[in-house]
């Protein structure tokens, strides 16, 4: 006869404790949200800081805090990009007509890139860039001038192989991709649906198809190089430049990947790249190197894990990245891709990794790692790495709307 009166009292016991659940839950998703309006005040504040020091026709890439010097680059650096898009986003979350204003005058001096033809960068520069501008003040223009780096862009595209060419090889028979190419596809996808011209949905498209296919290894981790042969679209070698090892997962490649396809399947709704994007994911989140705090090593296989450098800027990507993934998946998968993101842009906004006001040349954020077997840009603030982080916070704010 009491059996009713228990089931009533585990049923009470079950709702309250989901209420509570549900209570810190949006509890500290109101908390992250004061969190990244002040990453966005402060943002403003550092960025007027690198506006302050930077030359007239430069563009910012880095800074060492060791020597308190600025490095920075002309216009055709692949960097070149990120510096007018933060200043927009910042603009745009905060109102601070000096942020839009810098940015108009820095798009002036990036603007004759439109036509390089030497790079595969143009994603990078261009859509982050002048998209950010006409997405938010649109302009005749600027409709041209992503027009214009669109079609420089598809000169690099060849039919045989299957994929746009990173970079230029000595060799005449190299035809040499890097799964960073996976971000350029933007690009071509908002020009198709600016034009309606299909032949740049259909290189963006057989490229992503291409890399999926030769890039990705049975686990879903990437490659960062590979070199097919020009002569027979036949892959030659699978290698890195910028990772630990060939055979290593280096922590920027597989944020690459991960929001190259959640972007791919954006505009195509191929439910092939959000499975692949999902299994890029899982790849990350269950990999037994992924530190405690998110916020991954260098490399997923560094030498010297678990005291290896990380790379805050791979971070701020996946954050970015999973931000976007969860709108398009469901149930605990979809909290899932939130949380991760959400424990991301919560460290990333520490002091650990956030600089104070008016330190680190201007930049928000600090411990990139740039190419260390290269031996440049080592644990310092990256440029991207701020854009993305940037981007983050915003796509975080308006999926709490």
């Amino acid at each position: 006869m009491k059996l009713p009166f228990i089931s009533s009292v585990l049923i009470s016991v079950i709702t309250i404790g989901v209420a509570c659940q549900s209570s810190k839950i949006s509890v500290a998703g109101n908390k992250l949200l004061q969190t990244i309006q002040t990453n966005f005040e402060d943002g403003a504040k550092q960025y007027k800081v690198l506006k302050a020091t930077l030359p007239s026709d430069r563009f910012p890439k880095t800074f060492d805090p060791k020597t308190g010097k600025a490095e920075t680059s002309d216009s055709e650096w692949w960097c070149s990009g990120f510096y007018p898009g933060t200043l927009l986003y910042l603009y745009e979350q905060t109102g601070d007509t000096v942020l839009y204003n810098e940015a108009l005058r820095i798009l002036g001096v990036l603007q004759k890139e439109q036509y390089n033809k030497t790079t595969h960068d143009l994603g990078f520069m261009m859509y982050c860039s002048f998209g950010n501008a006409n997405r938010i003040k649109p302009k005749p223009e600027y409709n041209e001038i992503l027009l214009n780096s669109a079609r420089s862009l598809s000169t690099r595209f060849n039919e045989r192989v299957g994929c746009i060419k990173s970079w230029d090889s000595k060799k005449p028979t190299d035809f040499l991709v890097i799964i960073d190419n996976m971000m350029n596809l933007e690009l071509l996808f908002e020009t198709t649906k600016a034009t309606n011209n299909s032949s740049f949905y259909k290189i963006a498209v057989t490229h992503a198809n291409t890399t999926m296919k030769n890039h990705f290894r049975p686990d879903y981790s990437s490659y960062h190089v590979l070199n097919y042969d020009v002569t027979t679209g036949a892959v030659k070698e699978k290698k890195t430049a910028q990772g630990a090892a060939d055979a290593s997962a280096w922590a920027r490649g597989q944020a690459w990947g991960l929001y190259g396809y959640t972007v791919c399947y954006r505009y195509t709704k191929d439910v092939r790249y959000l499975q692949q994007a999902q299994h890029i994911a899982e790849f990350i989140l269950n990999h037994p190197n992924l530190p405690a705090d998110k916020i991954p090593f260098w490399d997923f296989n560094a030498p010297g894990i678990p005291n290896a450098l990380r790379d805050a800027s791979a971070a701020a990507i996946m954050a970015s990245a999973f931000i976007e993934l969860s709108q398009y998946t469901s149930g605990k998968e979809a909290r899932r891709y939130v949380q991760i993101a959400e424990t991301m842009i919560g460290n990333l906004s520490t002091e650990t990794y956030k600089a104070p006001i008016g330190a680190n040349g201007g930049f928000i954020l600090q411990h990139g790692v740039g190419h260390m077997p290269n031996k440049t840009e080592i644990d310092v603030p990256l440029t991207y790495g701020d854009y993305y982080f940037i981007e983050a916070c915003k796509r975080y704010r308006e999926l709490k709307k």
